[in-house]
Protein backbone atom coordinates (compact mmCIF):
# COMPACT_ATOMS: atom_id res chain seq x y z
CA UNK A 1 0.00 0.00 0.00
CA UNK A 2 3.19 2.23 0.84
CA UNK A 3 4.52 1.93 -2.63
CA UNK A 4 1.24 2.24 -4.01
CA UNK A 5 1.03 5.85 -2.55
CA UNK A 6 4.38 6.73 -3.24
CA UNK A 7 3.70 5.47 -6.62
CA UNK A 8 0.59 7.80 -7.01
CA UNK A 9 2.29 10.37 -5.81
CA UNK A 10 5.09 10.31 -8.31
CA UNK A 11 2.86 9.99 -11.14
CA UNK A 12 0.56 13.19 -9.92
CA UNK A 13 4.38 14.88 -9.83
CA UNK A 14 5.22 14.00 -13.25
CA UNK A 15 1.40 14.91 -14.70
CA UNK A 16 1.99 18.11 -13.26
CA UNK A 17 5.39 18.69 -14.54
CA UNK A 18 4.34 17.11 -18.20
CA UNK A 19 1.20 19.54 -18.30
CA UNK A 20 3.47 21.35 -20.43
CA UNK A 21 4.28 18.03 -22.83
CA UNK A 22 0.51 17.06 -22.90
CA UNK A 23 -0.45 20.39 -24.04
CA UNK A 24 1.94 20.00 -26.44
CA UNK A 25 1.20 16.42 -27.09
CA UNK A 26 -1.83 15.47 -26.09
CA UNK A 27 -2.32 12.50 -27.90
CA UNK A 28 0.42 10.70 -25.97
CA UNK A 29 -0.74 7.38 -24.76
CA UNK A 30 -1.49 6.39 -21.01
CA UNK A 31 1.56 4.34 -19.31
CA UNK A 32 0.38 0.94 -18.07
CA UNK A 33 3.61 0.61 -16.30
CA UNK A 34 6.34 2.63 -14.09
CA UNK A 35 8.95 1.61 -16.95
CA UNK A 36 6.44 2.74 -19.90
CA UNK A 37 5.73 6.16 -17.73
CA UNK A 38 9.67 6.47 -16.76
CA UNK A 39 10.55 6.01 -20.65
CA UNK A 40 7.82 8.52 -21.57
CA UNK A 41 8.93 11.29 -18.96
CA UNK A 42 12.80 10.41 -20.79
CA UNK A 43 11.13 11.19 -24.09
CA UNK A 44 9.35 14.22 -23.04
CA UNK A 45 12.55 15.84 -22.10
CA UNK A 46 14.27 14.95 -24.80
CA UNK A 47 11.56 16.63 -26.70
CA UNK A 48 11.32 19.50 -24.93
CA UNK A 49 15.17 20.00 -24.74
CA UNK A 50 15.30 20.24 -28.70
CA UNK A 51 12.31 22.15 -28.75
CA UNK A 52 13.94 25.10 -26.08
CA UNK A 53 16.91 24.23 -27.99
CA UNK A 54 15.28 25.44 -31.67
CA UNK A 55 13.38 27.93 -29.79
CA UNK A 56 16.90 29.16 -28.56
CA UNK A 57 18.07 29.37 -31.46
CA UNK A 58 14.88 31.63 -33.30
CA UNK A 59 15.68 34.03 -30.14
CA UNK A 60 19.11 34.36 -30.88
CA UNK A 61 18.49 34.69 -35.30
CA UNK A 62 15.94 37.40 -33.91
CA UNK A 63 18.50 39.17 -31.74
CA UNK A 64 20.86 39.68 -34.38
CA UNK A 65 18.27 40.55 -36.63
CA UNK A 66 16.96 43.58 -34.21
CA UNK A 67 20.24 44.75 -33.43
CA UNK A 68 20.82 44.83 -37.57
CA UNK A 69 17.38 46.47 -37.70
CA UNK A 70 18.42 48.87 -34.58
CA UNK A 71 21.76 50.00 -36.03
CA UNK A 72 20.14 50.62 -39.67
CA UNK A 73 17.69 52.92 -37.93
CA UNK A 74 20.49 54.87 -35.67
CA UNK A 75 21.84 55.55 -38.99
CA UNK A 76 18.72 56.94 -40.62
CA UNK A 77 18.05 58.72 -37.43
CA UNK A 78 21.66 60.46 -37.41
CA UNK A 79 21.37 61.12 -41.38
CA UNK A 80 17.93 62.78 -40.57
CA UNK A 81 18.95 64.62 -37.79
CA UNK A 82 21.63 65.95 -40.43
CA UNK A 83 19.25 67.01 -43.19
CA UNK A 84 16.93 68.56 -40.80
CA UNK A 85 19.76 70.90 -39.05
CA UNK A 86 20.89 71.56 -42.99
CA UNK A 87 17.38 72.41 -43.57
CA UNK A 88 16.90 74.51 -40.29
CA UNK A 89 19.79 76.91 -41.79
CA UNK A 90 18.86 76.98 -44.63
CA UNK A 91 14.81 78.24 -43.42
CA UNK A 92 17.33 80.74 -41.38
CA UNK A 93 19.11 82.27 -44.48
CA UNK A 94 15.77 82.03 -46.73
CA UNK A 95 14.06 83.62 -43.71
CA UNK A 96 17.28 85.96 -43.76
CA UNK A 97 17.27 87.08 -47.33
CA UNK A 98 13.20 87.76 -47.21
CA UNK A 99 13.60 90.25 -44.69
CA UNK A 100 16.47 91.68 -46.55
CA UNK A 101 14.84 91.58 -49.96
CA UNK A 102 11.70 92.95 -48.41
CA UNK A 103 13.30 95.83 -46.75
CA UNK A 104 14.98 96.88 -50.23
CA UNK A 105 11.78 96.00 -51.93
CA UNK A 106 10.12 98.98 -49.46
CA UNK A 107 12.94 101.10 -49.91
CA UNK A 108 12.73 100.83 -53.77
CA UNK A 109 8.72 101.43 -53.86
CA UNK A 110 8.56 104.54 -51.75
CA UNK A 111 4.73 105.64 -52.68
CA UNK A 112 3.91 102.13 -54.51
CA UNK A 113 1.62 101.37 -51.15
CA UNK A 114 -0.34 104.42 -51.72
CA UNK A 115 -0.82 104.30 -55.43
CA UNK A 116 -2.16 100.65 -55.30
CA UNK A 117 -5.06 101.69 -52.57
CA UNK A 118 -6.02 104.53 -55.14
CA UNK A 119 -5.33 101.86 -57.68
CA UNK A 120 -7.88 99.59 -56.24
CA UNK A 121 -10.32 102.62 -55.38
CA UNK A 122 -10.24 103.62 -58.65
CA UNK A 123 -10.92 99.90 -60.21
CA UNK A 124 -14.18 99.91 -57.54
CA UNK A 125 -15.74 102.78 -59.28
CA UNK A 126 -14.85 101.96 -62.50
CA UNK A 127 -16.47 98.81 -62.35
CA UNK A 128 -19.41 100.71 -60.66
CA UNK A 129 -19.45 103.02 -63.95
CA UNK A 130 -19.13 99.88 -66.05
CA UNK A 131 -21.58 97.63 -64.49
CA UNK A 132 -24.15 100.51 -64.84
CA UNK A 133 -23.18 101.44 -68.59
CA UNK A 134 -24.89 100.35 -71.79
CA UNK A 135 -21.46 99.60 -73.17
CA UNK A 136 -21.51 96.65 -70.95
CA UNK A 137 -23.82 95.51 -73.49
CA UNK A 138 -21.29 95.12 -76.12
CA UNK A 139 -18.31 94.19 -73.86
CA UNK A 140 -20.10 92.31 -71.54
CA UNK A 141 -16.38 90.30 -69.72
CA UNK A 142 -14.76 93.86 -68.56
CA UNK A 143 -17.05 93.68 -65.43
CA UNK A 144 -15.45 90.62 -64.71
CA UNK A 145 -11.67 91.37 -64.67
CA UNK A 146 -12.38 95.17 -63.64
CA UNK A 147 -14.08 93.60 -60.30
CA UNK A 148 -11.11 91.37 -59.72
CA UNK A 149 -8.38 94.08 -59.85
CA UNK A 150 -10.52 95.79 -57.50
CA UNK A 151 -10.54 93.15 -55.12
CA UNK A 152 -7.01 92.10 -55.22
CA UNK A 153 -5.35 91.99 -52.40
CA UNK A 154 -1.59 91.94 -53.98
CA UNK A 155 0.09 94.50 -56.54
CA UNK A 156 -1.24 93.31 -59.58
CA UNK A 157 0.94 92.60 -62.39
CA UNK A 158 1.50 95.15 -65.43
CA UNK A 159 -1.08 92.95 -67.52
CA UNK A 160 -3.73 94.05 -65.58
CA UNK A 161 -2.79 97.38 -65.41
CA UNK A 162 -2.50 97.83 -68.76
CA UNK A 163 -6.12 96.04 -68.95
CA UNK A 164 -7.60 98.70 -66.52
CA UNK A 165 -6.21 101.25 -68.65
CA UNK A 166 -7.38 100.05 -71.96
CA UNK A 167 -10.89 99.81 -70.24
CA UNK A 168 -11.20 103.31 -69.09
CA UNK A 169 -9.88 104.81 -72.09
CA UNK A 170 -12.27 102.08 -74.13
CA UNK A 171 -15.05 103.54 -71.84
CA UNK A 172 -14.39 107.54 -73.11
CA UNK A 173 -13.31 106.23 -77.34
CA UNK A 174 -17.25 104.45 -77.15
CA UNK A 175 -19.06 106.62 -75.30
CA UNK A 176 -18.67 109.14 -77.92
CA UNK A 177 -19.65 107.01 -80.73
CA UNK A 178 -22.92 106.20 -82.44
CA UNK A 179 -22.65 102.49 -83.28
CA UNK A 180 -25.27 99.66 -83.76
CA UNK A 181 -25.23 96.44 -82.11
CA UNK A 182 -26.72 93.13 -81.59
CA UNK A 183 -28.36 93.02 -77.93
CA UNK A 184 -31.40 91.04 -76.41
CA UNK A 185 -33.74 93.16 -75.89
CA UNK A 186 -36.99 92.17 -73.25
CA UNK A 187 -40.42 93.31 -74.81
CA UNK A 188 -43.16 94.43 -71.68
CA UNK A 189 -44.55 91.19 -72.31
CA UNK A 190 -41.39 89.52 -70.71
CA UNK A 191 -40.52 87.88 -74.14
CA UNK A 192 -36.15 88.11 -75.50
CA UNK A 193 -35.77 88.88 -78.73
CA UNK A 194 -32.11 89.55 -80.64
CA UNK A 195 -32.25 92.73 -82.27
CA UNK A 196 -30.09 95.56 -83.39
CA UNK A 197 -30.18 97.98 -81.30
CA UNK A 198 -28.61 102.14 -82.13
CA UNK A 199 -26.52 103.06 -78.89
CA UNK A 200 -26.02 106.74 -78.82
CA UNK A 201 -23.03 106.59 -76.78
CA UNK A 202 -23.88 105.86 -73.00
CA UNK A 203 -26.95 107.57 -72.99
CA UNK A 204 -29.28 106.64 -75.21
CA UNK A 205 -29.96 103.34 -76.98
CA UNK A 206 -33.40 102.84 -79.19
CA UNK A 207 -34.98 99.83 -81.58
CA UNK A 208 -37.83 100.23 -84.06
CA UNK A 209 -38.44 103.69 -83.31
CA UNK A 210 -38.77 102.90 -79.06
CA UNK A 211 -36.13 103.64 -76.37
CA UNK A 212 -35.02 101.38 -74.63
CA UNK A 213 -33.53 101.05 -71.07
CA UNK A 214 -30.40 99.09 -70.20
CA UNK A 215 -31.01 96.38 -67.62
CA UNK A 216 -28.06 96.39 -65.15
CA UNK A 217 -26.21 92.70 -64.55
CA UNK A 218 -28.21 90.95 -67.30
CA UNK A 219 -26.36 92.53 -70.06
CA UNK A 220 -29.41 93.15 -72.04
CA UNK A 221 -31.61 96.00 -72.74
CA UNK A 222 -35.67 96.07 -71.95
CA UNK A 223 -38.79 98.06 -73.39
CA UNK A 224 -40.29 100.51 -71.25
CA UNK A 225 -43.99 99.92 -70.98
CA UNK A 226 -43.96 103.18 -71.38
CA UNK A 227 -42.67 105.31 -74.14
CA UNK A 228 -41.39 109.55 -73.75
CA UNK A 229 -44.14 111.96 -75.69
CA UNK A 230 -44.11 111.12 -79.56
CA UNK A 231 -41.86 114.34 -80.54
CA UNK A 232 -39.28 112.47 -78.44
CA UNK A 233 -40.13 109.18 -80.47
CA UNK A 234 -40.42 110.94 -84.33
CA UNK A 235 -36.88 112.18 -83.43
CA UNK A 236 -35.45 108.57 -82.87
CA UNK A 237 -37.05 106.90 -85.26
CA UNK A 238 -35.30 109.58 -87.95
CA UNK A 239 -32.66 109.48 -86.73
CA UNK A 240 -32.33 105.40 -86.49
CA UNK A 241 -33.43 105.74 -90.37
CA UNK A 242 -30.76 107.99 -91.29
CA UNK A 243 -27.66 106.57 -92.77
CA UNK A 244 -24.95 108.61 -92.15
CA UNK A 245 -24.21 112.64 -91.49
CA UNK A 246 -25.29 115.10 -88.85
CA UNK A 247 -29.03 114.45 -87.30
CA UNK A 248 -31.47 115.90 -84.57
CA UNK A 249 -31.55 113.20 -81.83
CA UNK A 250 -32.59 113.23 -77.96
CA UNK A 251 -29.98 112.56 -75.54
CA UNK A 252 -29.72 112.10 -72.03
CA UNK A 253 -26.66 112.66 -69.43
CA UNK A 254 -28.36 111.61 -66.84
CA UNK A 255 -28.25 107.58 -69.00
CA UNK A 256 -32.22 107.22 -68.57
CA UNK A 257 -33.23 108.62 -65.52
CA UNK A 258 -34.57 112.24 -67.27
CA UNK A 259 -36.18 109.82 -70.23
CA UNK A 260 -38.18 107.77 -67.85
CA UNK A 261 -39.60 111.20 -66.12
CA UNK A 262 -40.46 112.20 -69.29
CA UNK A 263 -42.51 108.74 -69.64
CA UNK A 264 -44.33 109.11 -66.05
CA UNK A 265 -45.37 112.46 -67.02
CA UNK A 266 -49.01 112.12 -67.65
CA UNK A 267 -50.28 113.54 -71.21
CA UNK A 268 -52.85 116.07 -71.82
CA UNK A 269 -55.93 113.66 -72.05
CA UNK A 270 -55.00 112.02 -68.85
CA UNK A 271 -54.71 115.58 -66.92
CA UNK A 272 -58.35 116.27 -68.54
CA UNK A 273 -59.28 112.94 -67.31
CA UNK A 274 -57.73 113.37 -63.47
CA UNK A 275 -59.67 116.80 -63.40
CA UNK A 276 -63.12 114.97 -63.59
CA UNK A 277 -66.73 116.67 -64.87
CA UNK A 278 -65.31 120.14 -64.70
CA UNK A 279 -63.03 119.88 -67.51
CA UNK A 280 -65.10 118.11 -69.88
CA UNK A 281 -67.46 120.93 -69.36
CA UNK A 282 -65.03 123.66 -70.23
CA UNK A 283 -63.72 121.72 -73.25
CA UNK A 284 -67.44 121.61 -74.53
CA UNK A 285 -68.26 125.41 -73.77
CA UNK A 286 -64.96 125.74 -75.89
CA UNK A 287 -65.74 123.33 -78.57
CA UNK A 288 -68.97 125.08 -79.05
CA UNK A 289 -67.65 128.60 -79.06
CA UNK A 290 -64.93 126.95 -81.44
CA UNK A 291 -67.11 125.88 -83.98
CA UNK A 292 -69.81 129.02 -83.61
CA UNK A 293 -66.56 131.54 -84.40
CA UNK A 294 -65.56 129.17 -87.56
CA UNK A 295 -69.02 129.15 -88.84
CA UNK A 296 -69.77 132.72 -88.31
CA UNK A 297 -66.37 134.17 -89.39
CA UNK A 298 -66.77 131.57 -92.96
CA UNK A 299 -70.78 133.49 -93.32
CA UNK A 300 -69.40 136.55 -92.47
CA UNK A 301 -66.53 136.39 -95.01
CA UNK A 302 -69.00 135.00 -97.76
CA UNK A 303 -71.50 138.30 -96.71
CA UNK A 304 -68.82 140.99 -96.66
CA UNK A 305 -67.10 139.73 -100.47
CA UNK A 306 -70.73 139.87 -101.44
CA UNK A 307 -71.44 143.04 -100.08
CA UNK A 308 -68.21 144.66 -101.53
CA UNK A 309 -69.60 143.38 -104.93
CA UNK A 310 -72.75 144.64 -104.65
CA UNK A 311 -71.17 148.25 -103.46
CA UNK A 312 -69.09 147.89 -106.73
CA UNK A 313 -72.90 147.65 -108.85
CA UNK A 314 -75.07 149.74 -106.86
CA UNK A 315 -77.24 149.79 -109.71
CA UNK A 316 -77.97 145.91 -110.64
CA UNK A 317 -79.54 145.16 -106.40
CA UNK A 318 -79.33 141.39 -105.51
CA UNK A 319 -80.58 139.81 -102.51
CA UNK A 320 -78.23 137.64 -101.94
CA UNK A 321 -76.80 139.97 -100.20
CA UNK A 322 -78.21 142.55 -96.50
CA UNK A 323 -76.88 145.73 -98.24
CA UNK A 324 -78.92 144.60 -101.83
CA UNK A 325 -81.54 143.38 -99.67
CA UNK A 326 -82.00 146.46 -97.60
CA UNK A 327 -81.73 148.92 -100.88
CA UNK A 328 -84.36 146.80 -102.29
CA UNK A 329 -86.69 147.47 -99.75
CA UNK A 330 -86.94 151.04 -100.91
CA UNK A 331 -86.59 151.21 -104.85
CA UNK A 332 -88.90 149.37 -107.32
CA UNK A 333 -92.37 148.42 -106.15
CA UNK A 334 -91.24 148.89 -102.65
CA UNK A 335 -90.43 152.84 -102.77
CA UNK A 336 -92.40 155.03 -100.38
CA UNK A 337 -95.46 156.75 -101.54
CA UNK A 338 -94.96 160.79 -101.97
CA UNK A 339 -97.58 161.58 -99.06
CA UNK A 340 -95.44 159.10 -96.58
CA UNK A 341 -94.18 161.16 -94.15
CA UNK A 342 -90.24 161.12 -93.65
CA UNK A 343 -90.29 159.66 -90.12
CA UNK A 344 -92.31 156.81 -91.72
CA UNK A 345 -89.59 156.72 -93.85
CA UNK A 346 -86.89 156.54 -91.27
CA UNK A 347 -88.40 154.36 -89.33
CA UNK A 348 -88.88 151.74 -91.82
CA UNK A 349 -85.11 152.26 -93.43
CA UNK A 350 -83.79 150.92 -89.68
CA UNK A 351 -86.10 148.27 -89.56
CA UNK A 352 -85.15 147.17 -92.31
CA UNK A 353 -80.93 147.55 -91.48
CA UNK A 354 -82.26 145.88 -88.33
CA UNK A 355 -83.33 143.11 -90.09
CA UNK A 356 -79.72 142.08 -91.02
CA UNK A 357 -78.64 142.48 -87.66
CA UNK A 358 -79.44 138.48 -86.27
CA UNK A 359 -77.44 137.17 -88.93
CA UNK A 360 -74.61 139.47 -88.55
CA UNK A 361 -74.10 138.91 -84.72
CA UNK A 362 -75.38 135.87 -84.64
CA UNK A 363 -72.95 133.78 -82.09
CA UNK A 364 -71.36 136.87 -80.69
CA UNK A 365 -73.23 136.91 -77.32
CA UNK A 366 -72.16 133.07 -76.88
CA UNK A 367 -68.87 134.04 -77.06
CA UNK A 368 -69.31 136.57 -74.88
CA UNK A 369 -70.17 134.18 -72.31
CA UNK A 370 -67.60 131.36 -73.09
CA UNK A 371 -64.98 134.13 -72.50
CA UNK A 372 -66.90 135.35 -69.08
CA UNK A 373 -67.76 131.42 -68.22
CA UNK A 374 -64.11 129.86 -68.90
CA UNK A 375 -62.09 131.40 -66.12
CA UNK A 376 -64.97 131.34 -63.19
CA UNK A 377 -65.30 127.19 -64.60
CA UNK A 378 -61.23 127.16 -64.07
CA UNK A 379 -61.78 128.45 -60.92
CA UNK A 380 -64.39 125.84 -59.63
CA UNK A 381 -62.11 123.36 -60.93
CA UNK A 382 -59.20 124.85 -58.87
CA UNK A 383 -61.58 124.86 -55.44
CA UNK A 384 -62.08 120.99 -56.56
CA UNK A 385 -58.28 120.39 -56.68
CA UNK A 386 -57.38 122.32 -53.36
CA UNK A 387 -60.19 119.93 -52.06
CA UNK A 388 -58.63 117.01 -53.08
CA UNK A 389 -55.63 118.18 -52.16
CA UNK A 390 -57.08 119.11 -48.38
CA UNK A 391 -58.50 115.45 -48.40
CA UNK A 392 -54.90 113.57 -49.09
CA UNK A 393 -53.41 115.71 -46.48
CA UNK A 394 -55.83 114.73 -43.88
CA UNK A 395 -55.37 110.97 -44.82
CA UNK A 396 -51.70 111.14 -44.77
CA UNK A 397 -50.36 114.37 -43.60
CA UNK A 398 -48.22 116.59 -45.53
CA UNK A 399 -44.62 114.89 -45.54
CA UNK A 400 -44.50 113.49 -49.05
CA UNK A 401 -45.09 116.33 -51.92
CA UNK A 402 -45.93 113.44 -54.13
CA UNK A 403 -49.31 112.73 -52.52
CA UNK A 404 -50.38 116.33 -52.98
CA UNK A 405 -49.11 116.64 -56.62
CA UNK A 406 -52.25 115.37 -57.57
CA UNK A 407 -54.65 117.64 -56.43
CA UNK A 408 -52.70 120.56 -57.25
CA UNK A 409 -52.85 119.53 -61.17
CA UNK A 410 -55.68 119.07 -60.76
CA UNK A 411 -56.65 122.22 -59.96
CA UNK A 412 -53.94 124.03 -62.01
CA UNK A 413 -55.48 121.88 -65.41
CA UNK A 414 -58.24 123.47 -64.78
CA UNK A 415 -57.33 127.03 -64.14
CA UNK A 416 -55.22 126.28 -67.75
CA UNK A 417 -58.44 125.11 -69.15
CA UNK A 418 -60.65 127.71 -68.41
CA UNK A 419 -58.22 130.65 -69.91
CA UNK A 420 -57.50 128.34 -72.76
CA UNK A 421 -60.76 128.65 -73.99
CA UNK A 422 -61.41 131.68 -72.99
CA UNK A 423 -58.50 133.56 -74.38
CA UNK A 424 -59.11 132.23 -77.69
CA UNK A 425 -62.91 132.78 -77.77
CA UNK A 426 -62.00 136.25 -76.76
CA UNK A 427 -59.63 137.34 -79.65
CA UNK A 428 -62.74 135.44 -81.83
CA UNK A 429 -65.27 137.48 -80.67
CA UNK A 430 -62.87 140.69 -81.53
CA UNK A 431 -62.35 139.53 -84.54
CA UNK A 432 -66.54 138.67 -85.86
CA UNK A 433 -67.17 142.46 -84.43
CA UNK A 434 -64.94 144.14 -86.47
CA UNK A 435 -66.27 142.59 -89.47
CA UNK A 436 -69.63 142.51 -88.51
CA UNK A 437 -69.72 146.20 -87.69
CA UNK A 438 -67.80 146.73 -90.89
CA UNK A 439 -70.86 145.62 -92.47
CA UNK A 440 -73.67 147.00 -90.07
CA UNK A 441 -71.44 150.16 -91.00
CA UNK A 442 -71.73 149.50 -94.56
CA UNK A 443 -75.10 149.33 -94.23
CA UNK A 444 -75.87 151.94 -91.88
CA UNK A 445 -74.22 154.46 -94.94
CA UNK A 446 -76.07 153.37 -97.59
CA UNK A 447 -79.23 153.48 -96.26
CA UNK A 448 -78.55 156.76 -94.22
CA UNK A 449 -78.19 158.12 -98.22
CA UNK A 450 -80.77 156.21 -99.60
CA UNK A 451 -82.72 157.76 -96.92
CA UNK A 452 -81.49 161.52 -97.86
CA UNK A 453 -82.13 160.92 -101.37
CA UNK A 454 -85.71 160.34 -101.12
CA UNK A 455 -86.19 162.68 -98.49
CA UNK A 456 -84.23 165.49 -101.29
CA UNK A 457 -86.99 163.92 -104.05
CA UNK A 458 -89.83 164.57 -101.77
CA UNK A 459 -88.71 167.96 -101.58
CA UNK A 460 -87.61 168.63 -105.11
Amino acid sequence: MKLKNITLSLALALGIVGLPVAAQAPAQATAKSLDELLEQVRTADARDAKANAEREARFAAAREQQRSLLAEANAEKTALENQAAALAKQFEDNDRLIGELTQARDIKAGNLGELFGVMRQTAGDFATVARNSMLTAQFPDRVAQIDRLAQTKTMPPMEDLNRFWFEMQREMTEGGKVVRIQAKVTAPDGSQADKTVLRVGPFVAVSDGQFLEYTTGANAFSTPPKQPPSKFGGIAEDFEEEGSGYHAMVVDPTRGVLLNLFSQRPDMVQRIVEGESVNWLILAIGLIGTIIAIYQFGYLTLTSTKVNRQLANLNNLSTDNPLGRVLLAFKGGNAPSSNEDSEVIELRVSEAVLKELPPLERGQSFLKLGVAAGPLLGLVGTVVGMIHTFQVITESGSGDPKLMAAGISMAMIATLLGLGIAIPLLFANSALQSRSKRLIQILDEQSTGLLAELIEKRRA
